[in-house]
This record gives structure tokens, C-alpha cells and sequence, in this order.
């Protein structure tokens, strides 16, 4: 695999275009942890998923990394599958986080990963790795966007 600026611009042109399957992935994700928490949470469109993803494609830190996460979950096969199952499960978690941003987003957007995960489900043509990138997108995304009413209230922790 050689990661360069131009491969990470293919990458962000490439996850930009599984909204399609991203978006309702997000969707559902937020709905079900809406009512397991008992509160509304906003769905997405795939305009601001674009938009997200095009945000963290700006800090080149992040875009290298993000890029080689992703091609690496799309390149990701193991023979009978369950032997990899921890290995596209770790990278998936991982996106999830890169995507996220900083902590708190990241540590919830890895633990949203294994519950999209469940919903996520990819044309996996012979690749184990393909419905771990899409429920990585999603939960990173979804983490990242607001729309969960604890992120749009202040916060009483903080001090100023």
C-alpha cells in the first residue's frame, strides 16, 4: 500500500461517495440510541455527511490517517473470516475514533462502532473489511455531527 497526497484525495472522493450507504446506517444507529436513552437525536442528510467528511479530509494529519485506515479495511480479507475478526473490528474501532475527533467524541464513537457494526451491511465481494468501513464511517460521523441534545446544551462542567 502506498499512501500519497494523491491516493488520500481518491480516498476522500471515495468515502465521500458511501453516503448512499452511510447515511441510513447513521440514521438508524441514532434512532435506536435515541430511544435505548430516552431522548430525540437528529438524523443527517447526506449533505452534512459530505460535509463531515470533507472536514476531516482538511486536517492532513487526519486525512493520512484516515485514508490508510480506510484502505486498509477495504483491502482486508481472511480466509473463513472469524480468524480476522479482531483485526477489521480493532481498524474499524479505530476509524471510528480518527473520525470522531478528540476525546470525548473518540471513546464514542468507538463504542458506537460495535453497535453500527450490527446495522452495517456492505457488498462485502469477498472482503471482510467493507462492513467495518461503513460502520466506522457512520459512527464516527454520527459522533461527530450534532444533534444529540447533551451537545447542544451547556455544558455545567465547565468553568468561564
Amino acid at each position: 500500500m502506498d499512501v500519497t497526497p494523491a491516493t488520500v484525495r481518491e480516498e476522500h472522493d471515495r468515502l465521500r461517495e458511501r453516503a448512499d450507504a452511510v447515511v441510513p446506517v447513521v440514521n438508524a444507529v441514532r434512532a435506536e440510541l435515541g430511544a435505548a436513552f430516552d431522548t430525540e437525536v437528529a438524523s443527517i442528510t447526506v449533505g452534512e455527511y459530505r460535509d463531515a467528511i470533507d472536514a476531516v479530509f482538511a486536517d492532513g494529519d487526519r486525512a493520512v490517517n484516515v485514508a490508510g485506515l480506510a484502505m486498509c479495511l477495504r483491502e482486508l480479507d481472511v480466509h473463513e473470516d472469524y480468524p480476522g475478526f479482531v483485526v477489521d473490528e480493532l481498524l474499524g474501532r479505530e476509524l471510528a475514533g480518527v473520525l470522531a475527533g478528540e476525546q470525548p467524541l473518540r471513546l464514542l464513537a468507538e463504542a458506537t462502532f460495535h453497535y453500527a457494526d450490527v446495522a452495517a451491511v456492505a457488498d462485502t465481494r469477498e472482503r471482510a473489511g467493507l462492513d467495518d468501513l461503513d460502520a466506522a464511517l457512520a459512527a464516527g460521523v454520527q459522533t461527530r455531527l450534532p444533534g444529540w441534545e447533551w451537545r447542544e446544551r451547556p455544558n455545567p462542567f465547565e468553568e468561564g
